[in-house]
């Protein structure tokens, strides 16, 4: 370690955990998006709340900014720190702390996997619903950083609903307990809102409170075949109106061709333009019998050709796999991402004028759809053919989006649905958030953070 500022930062703070290896600066260095050449200065790993802040407290008085990190799984270059900056891993803040039966509340440090969240809910016999296919991997301060969303929304909401307190060590090193766990409290601003979904920038995450919940009743997945665009949303209506739903997903055939190839079972021997996987409350022979009415009526109308309803957890997790395994499927071909959100009632009308535009503006690529229909959350993946130059290839993706960002607007809609904005999707925050609201964003900044050190050149 021969830059005097990281000897200064290891003698005010004994026995920190540094690295500059260059496999840890590579590896830490950046998220899953892969585009930016990973440069920071070096890699800290606090194991206390003390330490966050004393980090916090040096890089404040040596200029030298932070970069949170927990699992990288983000998508927009949230956690990329690419112009030497410190990188604060929160690897080793990785502990359940309490759980509180009465309040139904359990305390984690941030760098708890989501999986571990949910096993520890469930050793309670309760239930942390947010969910989605990293979950072994992504981090809880990096969920409530992005606000997560993932599979389950459509019944339980996003991180943010989940979140009951937050301890935070701000731009300046100060520790802020927001809310501490109440479910009441009109005593004026609920910072702990402006935190979550803040991407890192107005300070790191120590601690978080979360709620729990009652776990469901026993489920069933069901997984349909649907012969065309506008039967999707006919499907979700009558669905909405028949079962109780966990949740609801839709992918088209070029989605589905690649998990297969990646391992997954052929589902249907037919291919399909478009599929849903939907799981909904199955506890009675009552619900049992909405299910199969619900499948009947789709197949009379037309909307549904197909369908399989699980009979065992293996085949539910089969059925799952179809979906959830679509990002790894697609990890190879170094796709080009936009998580994109409309109103539900707007998702026909923008998915038809979407197909156009797509198919328009990538002739040679291979574009493939998948999303959260029931939440209005669209994920297009723009894949990139291999004899293509990754500059030139995010050149012309990045064009195609400002024609998107386009359609977005006139749909009310937003450029990022729960991957954040990070380094991706920072030059479209204006299609989305107005001037005044940006410059109040960067007023809330400067108060967290006076010198800019957290998480700089993101979002903002």
């Amino acid at each position: 370690m021969t830059d005097p500022r990281l000897s200064d930062l290891l003698h005010q703070i004994p026995g920190l955990k540094v690295s500059t290896d260059p496999g840890d600066l590579e590896h830490h260095g950046r998220d899953w998006t892969r585009r930016w050449r990973p440069a920071p200065l070096a890699i800290v790993w606090p194991a206390s709340v003390d330490e966050v802040q004393a980090v916090v407290r040096w890089a404040h008085g040596a200029g030298v900014a932070i970069v949170p990190s927990g699992g990288r799984t983000g998508l927009s270059g949230g956690a990329v720190a690419a112009h030497g900056e410190l990188v604060v891993s929160l690897d080793r803040m990785n502990r359940v702390l309490g759980f509180d039966p009465i309040d139904r509340t359990l305390t984690v440090q941030p760098g708890v996997p989501l999986e571990t969240v949910q096993n520890a809910a469930r050793e309670h016999g309760l239930l942390y619903p947010v969910d989605f296919a990293a979950r072994g991997s992504c981090q809880i301060g990096g969920n409530i950083a992005t606000n997560a969303g993932g599979i389950r929304v459509i019944r339980y909401g996003n991180t943010r609903q989940w979140v009951a307190g937050l301890k935070v060590v701000t731009g300046t090193g100060e520790l802020l307990d927001l809310n501490r766990g109440l479910i009441k409290n009109a005593s004026g601003y609920d910072l702990r809102h402006l935190v979550i979904g803040s991407e890192g920038t107005l300070g790191i995450v120590v601690e978080a409170t979360l709620t729990l919940t009652s776990p469901p009743p026993p489920s069933q997945v069901m997984l349909l075949a649907v012969p065309a665009m506008d039967a999707l949303m006919k499907v979700f209506a009558e669905a909405r109106h028949s079962l109780r739903l966990e949740a609801f997903e839709f992918f088209t055939d070029r989605a589905l061709r690649h998990v297969l190839a990646h391992g997954a079972q052929q589902p249907f021997e037919e291919t399909h333009p478009f599929y849903v996987v939907t799981e909904f409350d199955a506890a009675d022979d009552q619900a049992e019998a909405a299910a199969l009415g619900f499948f009947e009526l789709c197949m009379e109308e037309g909307w549904v050709v197909d369908g399989v309803i699980s009979s065992s957890d293996a085949q539910a997790a089969s059925l799952w796999r179809l979906r959830e395994g679509i990002t790894e499927s697609l990890a190879p071909h170094k796709p080009y991402k936009n998580d994109v959100s409309v109103r539900i009632s707007a998702v026909p009308a923008f998915m038809a004028e979407m197909e156009a535009l797509l198919s328009e503006g990538y002739p040679h690529f291979e574009v493939v759809w998948f999303g959260h229909i029931g939440d209005g959350n669209l994920h297009i993946n723009v894949l990139k053919p291999a004899e293509l130059d990754n500059a030139r290839f995010v050149e012309q993706c990045e064009h195609v989006t400002t024609l998107l960002v386009d359609t977005l607007a006139r749909h009310g809609g937003s450029i990022s649905a729960e991957h954040g904005i990070g380094l991706v999707k920072k030059p479209w925050l204006g299609s989305v958030r107005s001037d005044a609201e940006i410059a109040l964003m960067r007023a809330i900044k400067a108060a967290w953070d006076p010198k800019g050190i957290m998480n700089p050149g993101k979002l903002l």
